[in-house]
Order: C-alpha cells, then structure tokens, then sequence
C-alpha cells in the first residue's frame, strides 16, 4: 500500500490537511531571532496578499507531498517497518526537507503571484533548515495514520 493510498483518503486527508495548516501556524509563530522575523513578516505578507492562501496550497498540494515522501515511505516499509514512519522521517531530516522542498520549488517556478514568489526566492535560501526543524512535528500529525 502507498503513502497515498494510505493518507489522501477522503475521510482521512481533509483532516490532515487541516493538522498541516495548523503545523504551519504554529512553526511559523515559534520562530525567533531574524530569521523568524523575516519569516513571520512574509507570511503576514502572503496572508494579507490571499486570505486563505495558506489552506489552499496545503490542500493543493498534499498530495504532492505525500507523493515527495513516498521513497522514504518504501524504504521504512521494505525495512521491515522498523520503528515508526516518523522516526523515519526523522533519521534524514534533510532528506524529509529536501523532498518536500521540491514540490514548493515546483509550485513557486509557475505562480503568478509575483509577490508570493519573490517572497519565497528570498526565504528559499533558510527553507531547509525551517523544514527541517518542522519534521517531528509534521511526523507526529502522520504516525497515527501510518502503520
């Protein structure tokens, strides 16, 4: 079974997608120092540009980061599912990064929001590490779903 089958369900992905909203805000709201201003000031920045911009390109997508994560998925499970999804995700945190990354690079090269994608060119060069930080949290929204 893959990760899509597993967590794009209809009964199961709406509510996923809302955790990951809900991830959003609150690795965004931790931030501190000036890097956390810089992120905390674009995201204000995207919001007041597209109220509900945030929720709309979670939902858009999650399937692609589901999709991004699937490699790892198919190696924790060919590994005999030793420990959890998550800790999986943890072990490589970068990799869990860079794979999520590629679908946000994806979507930033064909937007027409100008804005947004300057916003995002200026932010790319600290991403990994902000993702990065967020994989435990994000790997606590997945294990429950993902045995």
């Amino acid at each position: 079974m893959t990760l899509k089958d597993i967590l794009c369900t209809p009964a199961l992905r709406p509510r996923l997608v809302q955790a990951c909203v809900q991830l959003v805000d609150d690795e965004v709201a931790s931030k501190g120092g000036l890097s956390g201003i810089a992120v905390k000031g674009a995201f204000k920045v995207v919001k007041a540009i597209k109220p509900g911009f945030i929720p709309e390109i979670v939902d858009g997508l999650f399937d692609e980061f589901v999709g991004a994560l699937e490699p790892q998925h198919r190696a924790w499970a060919e590994s005999g599912k030793t420990g959890s999804f998550g800790a999986a995700l943890q072990s490589d945190r970068r990799a869990t990064a860079d794979a999520l990354l590629s679908v946000t690079d994806n979507r930033a090269r064909r937007t027409r929001l100008t804005q947004v994608k300057s916003l995002y060119d200026k932010l790319r060069p600290s991403a990994e590490d902000h993702v990065a930080a967020a994989v435990p949290a994000m790997a606590r929204v997945l294990d429950p779903h993902v045995h």
